[in-house]
């Protein structure tokens, strides 16, 4: 078994609830005389050498908090040799055994770069509410956004249903449509466009056909309409897919960016859970002396995920998704050839 005394940890990039929860795991998990010390705002706090130390009465009532008692932050100097040579540095100089990393692809590549400039071990976890890392069935944070953006489009359905009107909401992911398939399939969308199932390189073809759904849609039950999409993924945004299909007299839509609101809030009993299980797994590995891994789930049991596969971005939403949201005739009176 290593031996290990100190520990470094930071949260790094776009917060998830849940975060706090692994934090929790990881110091309660450890031996009581292993010191743990959270690097605060990131990768940041480890280049200006700002930190705190985290004892187990620190953590014991933060599993229901979200965003993360240690801060984060992204930060630039991580792209650079310099930034990571004083990160390199930091370690060296507080004598840390081991580093855990709490975030997602961009943390993990800082990670990636520690690890060729210093001998401790390097663990990562999957914190991110964009489930787009490789390996994992889950992200931490992942199932938390869900439910907060369900409960927004849920509201906004009220509103939809009394004007009979057609809302397009944006879900966050940046890249990944994980988080707008679900939500769009949990509060019975009747359009989902994601980066799986809608081809941005003929827009005007997606507009005619989705336009042509929702007048059937609409003469044949007079309801509203409300189109999920993920963000990043149409040119010009949701504003600019708005004004496109309100160039067609009978529609009258609207559009709404949920944003940061997905990232808040107290993290669900699945991410306190997941986080929970993956901070201990993380401990474990560090104790049989592994490093340059991340700590994923499958099947609901911890793997460990080889960092450089984590990050190849293979990730995409599943096709039975795509396939049973097709298959529901009572919301999707007209299939989209072209989506």
């Amino acid at each position: 078994m290593k031996n290990i005394q100190r520990v470094g940890m930071l949260t790094s990039g776009g917060d998830a609830p849940g975060m706090n929860a692994a934090i929790r795991a990881i110091v309660l998990a450890l031996d009581s005389s292993v010191e743990v010390i959270g690097y605060k705002h990131g990768y940041n706090g480890l280049i200006n050498s700002e930190s705190i130390r985290l004892t187990q009465s620190d953590v014991d009532n933060i599993i229901h908090l979200g965003g993360t008692i240690i801060k984060s932050a992204r930060c630039k100097e991580m792209r650079t040799s310099a930034g990571i040579k004083q990160a390199v540095s930091t370690l060296i100089k507080d004598k840390v055994d081991a580093l855990v990393v709490i975030g997602g692809d961009g943390s993990f590549n800082g990670l990636l770069a520690i690890q060729e400039h210093w001998a401790g071990q390097v663990i990562g976890l999957p914190g991110t509410i964009d489930n787009d890392l490789d390996g994992t069935d889950n992200t931490i944070g992942f199932s938390s956004a869900i439910n907060t953006a369900i409960q927004a489009v849920d509201k906004i359905r009220d509103t939809a249903d009394a004007f009979d009107r057609v809302f397009i909401i944006e879900l966050m992911g940046r890249h990944s449509g994980h988080i707008a398939f679900h939500v769009g399939l949990a509060s019975g969308a009747e359009a989902i466009l994601s980066f799986e199932n809608t081809d941005t390189e003929h827009p005007e073809q997606v507009i005619d056909s989705l336009a042509k759904q929702v007048k059937q849609y609409q003469n044949s039950c007079n309801n509203s309409f409300l189109i999920c999409v993920a963000e990043n993924l149409w040119p010009g945004g949701v504003t600019q897919l708005r004004d496109q299909l309100n160039r067609y007299d009978f529609i009258d839509a609207s559009a709404c960016i949920l944003g940061h609101i997905q990232r808040g809030g107290a993290p669900s009993a699945n991410d306190r859970i997941l986080a929970t299980k993956l901070g201990v797994a993380a401990v474990e590995a560090l104790k049989g002396g592994m490093s340059g891994f991340m700590i994923g789930e499958r099947y609901a049991k911890p793997i460990l995920v080889p960092l450089l596969d984590a990050i190849k971005h293979t990730k995409m939403v599943p096709d039975h998704l795509i396939q049973a949201h097709k298959n529901i005739k009572a919301i999707n009176p007209t299939k989209i050839d072209n989506l």
